[in-house]
C-alpha cells in the first residue's frame, strides 16, 4: 500500500509541498466561475506553475503537476481543460487557446528523456483535442486544431505473439507539427509523424507516415492529393469571412 501510495504521489507531483500547495489552491478556486474566479486563478495559480502576465483559466479547470507547465502571455485555458505534466512538462506559448475538454498528458513514469509537449504562438486548440506525449509532441506557431483531434506519441510493441502486448513495452518517437497547419476535426496522428509547415490534414483523417509541406492529405491512412501552392484552394465562396489576421488573433 505503502509503495502504491509513493507511486501516485510521483505522478502527481514533485515533492509533497508541491501536492498539497496545488491541490489546496485548486480545490479553494477551481470551482469559482465568471470573470471573478479568472481573475483569482489568474493571480493565485502562479504560486505553483510558471507565466508569463496572467493567464485565462475558466472553472474546473485541472492541473496535475503543475509545477511542470508554463503559460505564455494571455494563454487561454476554457472550461474543463485537463493537463497533467510529468518529466519533460507541457509549455504553452503566448497567444493560445485550449478550448473546452482539451486533454493533455505528459505522464511520463517510464523517464523518456524527450517526453514533453511544446504548442508555439497563438495557435487554437479545437474541443476536446487529445495528447498523449510520452514520445513528445512539438507543435509550432499558429497551428489550428479542429475538435477531437487526437496526437498520440506513444506506441506498443507487439513483436512476441505469446505475450500481452501491454507485458512487452512501448516505442516513443514523438510527434511534430510545424508552423501554420491546419489539422481537421477528428484526426488522428500517430507516433514517429511530422506534419511540414502549412499542411492541411482533414477531418477524419489517420496520419501514420510524415506529409511534406503545403500538402493536403485526407483518408485513412492519410495520403496526399494536392499541393497547395501548386493548386490553392479559393476563397471563392460569398460566405468567406476572411482570416485570422483580419479580425486579430485571440489574445
Amino acid at each position: 500500500m505503502v509503495r502504491e501510495l509513493g507511486f501516485y504521489l510521483r505522478q502527481r507531483s514533485r515533492s509533497p509541498y508541491h501536492y498539497v500547495a496545488g491541490e489546496l489552491l485548486q480545490a479553494l478556486l477551481a470551482w469559482v466561475p465568471s470573470i471573478v474566479g479568472i481573475a483569482l486563478r489568474g493571480v493565485a495559480y502562479k504560486c505553483f506553475l510558471r507565466a508569463r502576465g496572467l493567464p485565462a483559466i475558466e472553472d474546473h479547470v485541472r492541473l496535475v503537476r503543475p509545477e511542470d507547465m508554463t503559460l505564455g502571455a494571455r494563454v487561454y485555458l476554457d472550461h474543463g481543460v485537463y493537463l497533467h505534466g510529468g518529466a519533460g512538462g507541457i509549455s504553452i506559448g503566448d497567444h493560445s487557446w485550449l478550448m473546452s475538454g482539451c486533454r493533455l498528458h505528459v505522464f511520463n513514469f517510464r523517464g523518456i528523456p524527450h517526453a514533453g509537449i511544446r504548442i508555439g504562438q497563438r495557435t487554437f486548440l479545437g474541443e476536446e483535442t487529445l495528447m498523449r506525449a510520452q514520445g513528445g509532441i512539438t507543435i509550432g506557431d499558429r497551428v489550428l486544431f479542429g475538435p477531437r483531434v487526437q496526437l498520440l506519441a506513444v506506441n506498443h510493441v507487439m513483436s512476441d505473439p505469446d505475450r500481452p502486448i501491454m507485458d512487452q513495452g512501448i516505442t516513443a518517437a514523438g510527434i511534430r507539427i510545424e508552423d501554420g497547419c491546419w489539422i481537421g476535426a477528428g484526426a488522428i496522428v500517430l507516433d514517429g509523424v511530422t506534419i511540414g509547415r502549412h499542411a492541411c490534414i482533414g477531418a477524419g483523417a489517420v496520419v501514420t507516415g510524415d506529409i511534406p509541406a503545403h500538402a493536403l492529405a485526407v483518408g485513412a491512412p492519410a495520403r496526399v492529393v494536392r499541393d497547395m501552392r501548386a493548386s490553392p484552394p479559393l476563397p471563392t465562396d460569398p460566405v468567406y469571412f476572411g482570416g485570422m489576421d483580419d479580425l486579430g488573433t485571440p489574445a
